[in-house]
């Protein structure tokens, strides 16, 4: 269900990285968040990093949800870079595993796929 894996980047590093990657591999960022920062601010604690990536690829969004709108609901995809015991690490949920639940139709599978080795790329690229 998840795909993660170490860095040896520090956090700042990587997710500089990944943010440059996911452009020149075509993928729309539409929003970057510092979640950890965020819980800091607002005083409530969290010793760990998380930067999260919303991010899309026009072509394959289109395709998803012309086969079935309510896909929609996963979308943008969500891809990050956290810190675990001062470890960076980049991550997504695989599509391959969440979209085919919540839509049985057999063009699913093969879009997730494709969706799942570009994040897989992206983050193999940005490590």
């Amino acid at each position: 269900m998840i795909f993660c894996v170490e860095s040896d980047k520090s956090f700042y590093e990587a997710s500089v990285d990944l943010g440059e990657v996911l452009l020149r591999l075509g993928f729309v960022v539409r929003q970057a968040d510092d979640e950890g920062e965020a819980l800091r601010n607002k005083g409530l604690a969290c010793d760990e990093d998380l930067q999260v990536f919303a991010v899309a690829v026009p072509r394959l969004s289109e395709a998803l949800l012309a086969v079935d709108m309510r896909l929609g609901l996963a979308l943008p995809w969500r891809i990050s870079v956290l810190t675990e015991d001062g470890v960076t690490r980049l991550g997504f949920l695989r599509p391959t595993a969440l979209l085919p639940a919540l839509s049985a139709l057999p063009a699913v599978r093969p879009l997730a796929e494709e969706f799942e080795a570009r994040l897989r790329q992206a983050v193999e690229e940005a490590r």
